[in-house]
């Protein structure tokens, strides 16, 4: 499932309530009112399997038996639902909050790099995740925060900040109960502010490499002055599959189609060849590698 088919899903449940709240509003002659958007998707399920995968982890989640894959690393924020900071264990069930706009590379199952991942717990406690303006109030127009000296407020880092710093950051909302106004609000516990979506890649922007780099960490060769990577790796890295021959592998995924051959610098493109500068080699026993040049190909 594509970001471009999750993204009504996660907001169908969000746009519905807002309709039901509006309709018990007297109507008013001449003002239409205007459903916001969240700066973020949701996407929430029970984590069945995980995997080094270059600098961080790789966590496969079922969701309704559908599957998809989210990379956290170090700069990832992983709270449990009362604020504490957690690790992710096979057998929890996560929500993850991903960019509205944040671009992902379109393969099956869906991959995604959050900046935040929520482990839920049996304790009580609220989880909001937006960006909020000067009256703190959520862009989507669905929770209002009644900040207090009580509320603790810290940076990416655990780092202490002003209140003030909310509307110029997304912000992680720990909360308990919330009045039954519209919108609602309420006095959150704990808010954790962090970069938002143009500050997220001015970090700097995610690119081709850095893909690469997460599937194939230090699994690399050089050969001839070029720089060779595993081909299966790669490939089912980015969501193709993978058919071995007797002296290469077929790769393919949907109308796209690959005949790489060992030894032999022509390889095929569905139904045109194109050309190695070196011949793909078994670098390592079972293991077939070919151009770094290759890899970035795929991710196109």
């Amino acid at each position: 499932m594509s970001m471009k088919k999750i993204a009504p899903i996660a907001l169908s449940a969000l746009l519905l309530g807002s309709v039901a709240a509006y309709a018990e509003q007297p109507a008013t002659e001449g003002v239409q009112e205007t459903m916001k958007q969240s700066a973020f998707v949701q996407q929430t399920g029970k984590v069945t399997a995980v995997e080094n995968f270059g600098e961080g982890k790789l966590f496969v989640v079922d969701h309704e038996d559908n599957l998809f894959h989210f990379y956290v690393d170090e700069k990832t924020l992983v709270f449990d639902n009362t604020g504490k900071e957690v690790d992710i264990k096979v057998g929890d069930t996560i929500s993850l909050s991903v960019y509205a706009n944040q671009p992902m590379i379109m393969i099956y199952p869906p991959r995604y790099t959050p900046p935040v991942v929520i482990v839920q717990t049996e304790e009580a406690g609220f989880v909001k995740v937006d960006q909020f303006d000067a009256d703190h109030l959520s862009v989507d127009g669905e929770l209002k925060l009644n900040v207090s000296d009580k509320t603790v407020i810290v940076n990416a880092k655990g780092e202490k900040v002003a209140a003030s710093e909310l509307k110029n950051h997304s912000a992680i909302v720990f909360y308990g109960p919330t009045t039954r106004s519209l919108p609602p609000q309420t006095a959150p516990t704990k808010i954790v502010v962090f970069p938002t979506l143009e500050d997220f890649y001015a970090e700097p922007a995610p690119d081709m490499d850095s893909e690469i780099a997460k599937i194939i960490g230090d699994d690399f060769k050089e050969l001839d002055g070029q720089k060779m990577v595993p081909l299966r790796k790669v490939a089912e890295g980015l969501g193709f599959n993978v058919a071995a021959t007797k002296n290469g592998a077929i790769i393919s995924k949907g109308a796209l189609s690959y005949t790489i051959t060992r030894g032999e610098t022509k390889y095929g493109h569905n139904r045109a060849l194109r050309q190695f500068e070196v011949a793909p080699q078994l670098l390592e026993q079972y293991k077939t590698y070919v151009e770094y040049s290759f890899a970035l190909e795929l991710l196109k």
